[in-house]
């Protein structure tokens, strides 16, 4: 099924999507996108849907023909501090704050969201799966924060971010018994080694 081009006609829309959500480490990463409404990719789709190459690929086609986009993140401290799914939140808003044209309504991936300023939205269960601004936001959220982990792993090694990002697959929660959380851990997360056997 070939993604939706907008929701709407009348407004000028802009699709919101995070990135790193369920991860044990790093920021949380979201992008706003506004496409133009021409706009077609035959590879465009939900950013877990797509393989690797064919994202990056993506994400300078977006950059490059989208009307606006901006990415954001929040980081680990705040994550902590605020929860993750305000956190998720924020990214969006902070995303949306740099947008260089203004949208008149969001399409928000997901089933929740914080009202940002005035602008109208409405959120959508897997809608980077149904809209291209969305799915475009996907990409540009899911590229801009895996470059990010990759750049971590340069100084945490032992923690192979590199192949899984900071998601807590089997090999990640290895290291952490063995290396213990670094700083960049999301501590909330009730990830400390001792309770791992609990959890799993």
């Amino acid at each position: 099924m070939s993604l939706l081009s907008c929701f709407q006609e009348e407004l000028l829309e802009a699709g919101c999507d995070e990135a790193g959500r369920g991860c044990y480490a790093g920021p949380v990463f979201a992008a706003a996108v506004i496409l133009p409404k021409e706009f077609h990719h035959p590879l465009l789709n939900d950013s877990k849907q797509v393989k690797e190459e064919n994202r990056n690929a993506l994400r300078l086609i977006i950059e490059e023909q989208a009307t606006a986009y901006a990415v954001a993140k929040v980081e680990v401290e705040e994550i902590d501090q605020i929860n993750i799914l305000k956190a998720s939140f924020k990214a969006m808003h902070l995303a949306l704050d740099q947008l260089k044209q203004k949208p008149q309504l969001l399409l928000i991936d997901g089933n929740r969201f914080i009202k940002y300023k005035r602008t109208p939205h409405r959120t959508f269960v897997k809608g980077d799966g149904r809209f291209a601004s969305i799915a475009a936001a996907s990409i540009l959220a899911k590229t801009y924060r895996d470059e990010y982990m990759l750049n971590l792993h340069e100084q945490f090694p032992q923690y192979n971010w590199k192949k899984n990002k900071g998601y807590g697959t089997e090999e990640h929660r290895k290291a952490i018994e063995v290396h213990g959380l670094c700083e960049h851990h999301r501590k909330s997360f009730n990830i400390d080694p001792l309770k791992l056997a609990e959890l799993f």
